[in-house]
């Protein structure tokens, strides 16, 4: 796993050890620390422990080329975990979510809260996305995109500050603290003289943390909060959800990816293929990386009980602020 720094990679490194371990299998869990070197070194590190497969959510998709090859060379699977390894043929499988869909959702959530098909007045949005060394990111960011622009280019959607493109908009390392500063500076140059700020594409939940933050350090009321979009359901972003400090967050059951990757690395090792449901999408500069994508779907004030603690993923007591 990349860092124990975001929630959602405790979570998955915890769903799979745990399930893991329940159907048998010894288990050798490692954190990184967003630390491209200690990641390279913890799959060496399992790799002349003599592992039997490989699951790895990389920091950097396209470092991890020569470890792989390694792998490859000593005949160890290797299944990317929910991160494309990138610019590499020692990937055996992939497993993740529909990453466009996760995007395409936060879009139409947006189209719809914001009512653009029927309304005549233009809205002001600002977008934040995700890590430029994550493969994702640009899957999240042009699945919401292609459901504003038809709204941009009618006139309808407005981005006062200008900056659309993904590069423009990106957040390293999906940090909290790097979309707070970035957030500070658009409101400081595009909102001091009082412009209406309707709605702020994020990502995830950790860039909207950041962004809410700056939100309310700046004065934004809960009465005139812009509509904040997201991803992963973290605690802190679910309390906000709560409180109606952000609008929605994707939800992207853990649980159901860890049982997925349990599923396949059993079929590995029974030597059968596992189950995939896309060979078309995952192209990794070298191969179309077999993948298996779980379905996303969103939570907000009308459904995270249901959602989030009627499934058992949260109690209503990590809720609570």
């Amino acid at each position: 796993m990349p860092t124990q720094s975001l929630q959602r990679w405790n979570q998955d490194g915890s769903n799979m050890k745990q399930r893991f371990e329940a159907a048998g299998y010894e288990v050798d869990l490692q954190y990184a620390n967003n630390n491209v070197a200690l990641q390279v070194s913890q799959i060496e590190n399992m790799i002349l422990n003599g592992a039997d497969v490989l699951v790895i959510s990389a920091i950097d998709g396209a470092s991890l080329g020569t470890v792989l090859a390694v792998a490859k060379d000593e005949g160890i699977p290797v299944i990317a975990y929910d991160r494309l390894l990138m610019e590499t043929d020692a990937v055996s499988y992939y497993a993740t979510f529909d990453n466009y869909m996760v995007g395409t959702i936060q879009g139409k959530y947006l189209v719809e809260a914001l009512d653009l098909e029927n309304r005549t007045d233009p809205v002001n949005i600002e977008i934040t996305a995700g890590s430029p060394d994550d493969n994702n990111a640009r899957y999240f960011y042009q699945g919401a995109i292609d459901q504003l622009m038809p709204y941009i280019e009618a006139g309808k959607v407005v981005i006062p500050s200008g900056q659309i493109e993904f590069e423009q908009v990106a957040t390293l390392e999906w940090s909290s603290e790097r979309s707070q500063a970035r957030m500070d500076n658009l409101i400081a140059a595009y909102y001091a003289g009082g412009r209406k700020l309707h709605a702020v594409l994020c990502s995830n939940d950790s860039t909207a943390l950041g962004v809410t933050n700056s939100l309310i350090g700046a004065g934004f009321t809960k009465e005139e909060f812009p509509l904040i979009t997201g991803q992963d359901c973290d605690v802190a972003n679910t309390k906000n959800i709560i409180t109606g400090y952000q609008a929605m967050s994707v939800f992207k059951d853990t649980r159901t990816l860890a049982e997925r990757v349990v599923t396949m690395v059993q079929a590995i090792v029974n030597g059968e293929e596992p189950e995939v449901n896309d060979t078309e999408t995952y192209f990794n500069g070298v191969f179309v990386v077999p993948t298996y994508l779980c379905e996303p779907v969103f939570a907000d004030i009308n459904n995270y009980e249901e959602l989030l603690i009627e499934s058992g993923y949260y109690t209503r007591e990590q809720l609570q602020n």
